[in-house]
């Protein structure tokens, strides 16, 4: 810990400790996961049921039974003065209220929001005291720049070797054929020349891309190469990973200066001021879009979780000490709609194989952990379907891009890496349904499966 971070720390939970003296605590709830993980989908849904149900819906009932039926208003906090984008869950529940509705737009750039809980008290012998405010501030950003975060932990030289022995394997050489061939031609002592930087940023920039949307492909650094934000594609970006041999000359040079340059940029922009001091956590990690996308997709979600819960889970005894590291943190399965009710154990299952590491840092730390398989908010229900006479569980649902109703069995869930055999037979279906159509209010919440069972983990305690 730095000494900014230090003090920062100690001032922060000082302010923390005033806060519940008088009854108006701070909970700060860090939103995680890979990119596609459904991080604003599952904000969206989490606000829409907390203001719900401070009018009295019964949107969260485990959340509501482990808090007592305490809660009674939830409101969101006007914004003040903040210099960073707001998120916006009118414009998401928007979406979702369209005719025909649609999932909200990917996230581009970071965002936050806080929620006020007030939640009754009582004395021991029965009396009222003055409700109390706990006040939820989130955040959401792009889960591209969630893999920036190991990177901290590596100079230009290591993160080039670990980058490139990734790139010459698998489906990733293939992807990044054309990259691979301009760095492998370049002389050892390349000059420092933009047009050379710049074209070698592209073709690098252009593998990442393919092995995200073609492969489903998550370990990708770094982040902004793949969703830039609104800055765009600035000059500080034109830099990739380069051998050994090449990294002598004017060229690497150059991009181990502006791979420094990124890194603090991002650490000043992102993630000091905006990731870090969060006292829940929840990793949101879509595994059965990593099953469906493969072996090689699977394998590398399992690596890519393990790299960055290495740097977000738990902390150091002095971390904890200052409540700068999470004392909760929850891992869950996303889009549990997508197979029936009898699937989603071993989906919650598979997650904690999936997340052995994370899991053991985290609690190594002193942080608690669970898992869960949801779905934010719920477009299936469950269903039978005829497979060669047999009948099988099922989901029904109406399919994204083609408007009809489908009854898809997706194949079976393995509760723990799969044997190659499963690998091999490439049964395993994931469609992309539609989301139900809801009021643009979102007065009565938004349907979801198992949203209120983690948050009872997560918050309930806290509330």
């Amino acid at each position: 810990m730095d000494p900014f971070s230090l003090l920062r720390g100690m001032l922060d939970t000082t302010e923390d400790a005033a806060r519940a003296l008088i009854g108006r605590e701070r909970l700060r709830l860090a939103v995680t996961g890979l990119s596609r993980a459904g991080k604003t989908v599952f904000l969206t849904s989490l606000i829409a049921n907390l203001l719900a149900a401070g009018r009295g819906a019964r949107t969260l009932p485990a959340l509501d039974a482990a808090v007592g039926g305490r809660i009674r208003r939830v409101a969101l906090v006007p914004a003040g003065t903040e210099t960073v984008p707001r998120f916006d869950p009118d414009a998401h529940l928007g979406a979702l209220a369209a005719d025909p509705p649609h999932w909200p737009e990917r996230t581009e750039d970071f965002s936050t929001l806080a929620i006020a809980i007030d939640v009754e008290r009582r004395t021991s012998l029965g009396g009222l005291l003055p409700d109390r405010r706990v006040t939820l501030e989130l955040l959401d950003y792009p889960g591209e720049w969630l893999l920036d975060l190991p990177m901290l932990r590596q100079d230009y030289a290591d993160w080039s070797a670990a980058t490139l022995t990734r790139m010459r394997r698998g489906t990733r050489a293939e992807a990044a054929a054309d990259f691979l061939a301009f760095i492998d031609a370049l002389p050892a002592d390349a000059a420092a020349q933009d047009a050379l930087a710049k074209r070698g940023f592209t073709l690098y920039r252009d593998a990442l891309r393919v092995c995200r949307d073609e492969h489903g492909l998550r370990f990708l650094q770094p982040g902004r190469f793949l969703n830039p934000g609104p800055r765009g594609e600035a000059p500080l970006l034109w830099f990739f990973p380069l051998p050994a041999a090449a990294q002598g000359g004017g060229l690497g040079a150059l991009c181990a200066r502006r791979y420094a340059a990124y890194l603090d940029d991002q650490r000043t922009a992102f993630l000091d001021p905006y990731f870090t001091r969060f006292h829940r956590q929840v990793v949101l990690v879509d595994v059965l879009g990593a099953l469906h996308a493969g072996q090689e997709a699977f394998e590398d979600t399992a690596e890519a979780l393990a790299a960055v819960a290495a740097v977000v889970s738990g902390g150091n005894w002095l971390e904890r000490l200052l409540g700068a590291a999470p004392t909760r943190v929850a891992f869950a399965a996303t889009k549990a709609d997508h197979v029936p009710t009898r699937a989603r154990d071993a989906l919650a299952a598979l997650l904690e194989h999936l997340a052995l590491g994370a899991r053991g840092r985290a609690e190594a730390a002193g942080a608690a952990t669970s898992f869960h398989a949801l779905a934010a908010i719920r477009c299936t229900e469950d269903a039978v379907a005829t497979l060669e006479g047999q009948p099988f569980a099922a989901v029904r649902g109406i399919l994204l891009n083609e408007g009809r109703g489908a009854t898809i069995y997706p194949g079976e869930v393995p509760m723990k890496p799969p044997e190659p055999a499963f690998w091999q037979s490439g049964f395993f279906r994931m469609p992309e349904f539609r989301p139900p159509r809801l009021d643009p209010e979102g007065a009565s919440g938004v349907p979801h499966l198992g949203m209120d069972g983690l948050l009872a983990w997560l918050l309930g305690d806290a509330l």
